[in-house]
């Protein structure tokens, strides 16, 4: 055949693909979502296998494991005791509660590790919704803020070095930063969760944290989180969060979830110049150690192959619960 470019000469070889590959993996470019309890051990996961919940004594070792793997950031999340939890979140603002002493703990022990919060009041809600719930069975939009603001700054003093906030109501990232900006805190970054939707893929999170909407005999509780999270047959709407957010102050954009959603991902770093973090949630965690437990996929390949995808979809970094087991296959590429 008399052709002028053969697109497989440059196929042909490890060190030839290794030359012009476009895209590529480091463990610096994840976040590792650790959930944190308050007990004195480690417990399993059952939803997502190879996941725990973490005591704070355990909690530092494998935030080390993390560090000596390459892994720069983790992020914290809590599973609050039930006595803990009311109808306005208030623990998440308590300087004595799980999360800031668990950031006060690791900052004090791994200083140089990033430590990311979340922002939300669903792990701390009796009503499980990551805003105040109305009598009329409403999540409060501007309420809600006040509370996140008094959380995103106790974290702060507890030494964060990254806000996340990823309860979605409108205005929260500017209030947050005007509120961080105020108490000292311009130094601390906020990591927003940009677009997330109102998404499938999060049920083992949610068992994870016991943090699912429930039902009361008190006042109707919203059975999902529609009226806050995004719609997932939007796109176009992705932008005008990233607008918003970018314009109250965001540093980091994020997309939730990551795989179903390449296509945000990719009209997100079209339009800003900010980073771009995609979340690889549970389900989809969930569902790779189902099929590889079941030997019908290789759990290394697909991982590295899943992660791949969001880089090159225009992610600078990614959250993940591969991200030690991910970190630990590049190290012995």
């Amino acid at each position: 055949m008399d052709l002028t470019y053969r697109p497989r000469r440059l196929r042909r070889s490890s060190s030839l693909r290794s030359l012009v590959q476009e895209h590529s993996l480091h463990p610096t470019d994840f976040i590792y979502p650790l959930f944190v309890h308050e007990g004195v051990d480690i417990e399993p996961i059952r939803a997502m296998p190879g996941a725990n919940r973490w005591d704070l004594d355990n909690l530092i070792a494998e935030v080390e494991r993390a560090w000596q793997l390459g892994i720069r950031c983790v992020v914290l999340f809590p599973k609050v005791d039930e006595p803990l939890k009311t109808e306005d979140g208030a623990e998440c603002f308590n300087p004595d509660g799980l999360i800031p002493r668990a950031i006060t703990r690791l900052k004090k022990e791994l200083p140089d590790m990033t430590v990311m919060t979340d922002v939300a009041l669903d792990p701390y809600s009796c009503d499980g919704h990551d805003g105040i719930v109305s009598s009329q069975g409403v999540v409060l939009n501007d309420e809600t803020i006040e509370f996140l603001c008094r959380q995103a700054v106790t974290q702060a003093q507890a030494g964060a070095d990254l806000i996340g906030p990823s309860d979605m109501m409108d205005g929260r990232v500017g209030a947050i930063r005007e509120a961080l900006d105020e108490e000292g805190f311009e130094h601390v970054g906020i990591i927003s969760y940009t677009a997330k939707y109102s998404s499938a893929y999060y049920g083992p999170f949610r068992e994870a944290l016991d943090s699912a909407p429930r039902a009361t005999s008190t006042k109707p509780i919203p059975k999902d989180k529609s009226t806050y999270q995004m719609n997932p047959a939007n796109a176009r709407e992705a932008i005008t969060e990233a607008q918003l957010d970018e314009q109250e102050g965001a540093d980091i954009l994020m997309v939730k979830p990551g795989l179903a959603y390449l296509d945000i991902i990719y009209r997100l770093r079209k339009e800003s110049e900010l980073p771009i973090a995609a979340y690889n949630v549970s389900g989809e965690y969930a569902m790779v150690k189902a099929a590889a437990e079941k030997g019908w996929i290789e759990e290394e390949a697909v991982v590295l192959e899943t992660l791949l995808s969001f880089k090159r979809a225009g992610a600078d970094l990614i959250l993940t619960y591969h991200a030690c087991d991910a970190a630990s296959w590049l190290r012995e590429k």
